[in-house]
């Protein structure tokens, strides 16, 4: 016989999502009960009814994700950047407004490194409306295919600006820990330099590595003009500070760990873009806008967008 209170519930659209929510808050199918007590009790919500709802949901929710409009967007910086779950890599795409605000743009299954994977993502976000006859400032991992991928879709005028803390780690990862300090230190006082000081400064540091650490010398000089674009670009502190590493992309990156830290098994691509997705959307809920966003009226008008107006340079 059709139990009233069980039908309801199945009615509602909203079941799924629930769901959804409480496992991307840390709860397990098997821990639901301790969550939802009551419904548990009278409808007799079952672990695989909890998982199969908790699908559908991560189902619509990259389907809302990969469907977003972009036309609306007045964006001036795109960070992409990979993340990992378990044997998986998902590049994700974020995106800065010029008020600061920070938006998911997408997501595609596969490693920075996959040059179909990253001009794909690229290419879809241009499907979806990012407009591309006008200069963005590009913050990514220091991937060859990404840079590569980014010249091939929006053309080569763009600058682009190589995560710091990536170099940080590729060129330590190549030395002996007893080295790794000493250098990560000589690379952070030559970021701080103007360009062209910084750089010689660390062309002198990798002639001296090349004799006994070769690849971590080559590592050094790769893409090491890439390092400094933000500098060049004449910006405050403030806002320059942001802009010189991935740093803004980790910390939805972050949320999305946290979101998903009780998954045990990744079963398949799948699986693992639709909790990126859902995780990603419900970590943007709490986004707030970039530091020295109040500055981003000079990374505007160094893409040549527009004059600043005098309310943002009073800003």
């Amino acid at each position: 016989m059709p139990v009233p209170a069980y039908e309801a519930l199945r009615g509602d659209g909203k079941l799924g999502g629930r769901m959804l929510e409480i496992l991307l808050r840390g709860v397990s199918t098997r821990q639901y009960g301790a969550v939802l007590p009551q419904m548990a009790e009278t409808v007799g919500v079952s672990k695989s009814s909890v998982s199969r709802e908790a699908i559908e949901a991560s189902e619509e929710e990259l389907r809302r994700l990969g469907e977003r409009r972009l036309e609306s967007l007045e964006l001036l910086i795109l960070y992409v950047d990979g993340l990992s779950f378990g044997d998986h890599q998902v590049l994700v795409a974020v995106g800065v407004d010029e008020q600061g605000e920070k938006h998911v743009l997408g997501l595609a299954e596969g490693a920075s490194e996959n040059s179909q994977v990253v001009k794909g993502l690229l290419e879809n976000l241009v499907g979806r409306g990012l407009k591309t006859g006008r200069k963005y400032l590009f913050v990514i991992d220091g991937s060859k295919a990404l840079r590569s991928a980014i010249e091939a879709v929006f053309g080569s005028e763009n600058p682009v600006q190589r995560c710091r803390n990536h170099k940080l780690e590729n060129v330590s990862s190549y030395l002996p820990q007893e080295l790794k300090g000493q250098v990560k230190t000589v690379m952070r006082a030559a970021f701080r330099l103007p360009a062209k000081e910084g750089m010689a400064r660390l062309e002198k540091q990798a002639e001296w590595l090349e004799r006994e650490y070769p690849s971590a010398a080559a590592s050094l000089r790769e893409g090491l003009a890439e390092m400094f674009t933000v500098t060049r670009l004449g910006l405050s502190s403030s806002l320059a500070r942001c802009l010189v590493s991935t740093n803004v992309i980790e910390s939805p990156h972050s949320g999305v760990r946290l979101r998903t830290r009780r998954v045990c098994r990744w079963r398949d691509g799948k699986m693992v873009l639709r909790r990126a997705a859902a995780a990603l959307l419900m970590t943007e809920k709490n986004f707030r806008r970039i530091m020295g966003y109040r500055d981003l009226w000079m990374l505007k008008t160094a893409l040549g967008r527009s004059e600043p107006s005098s309310k943002e340079r009073a800003a």
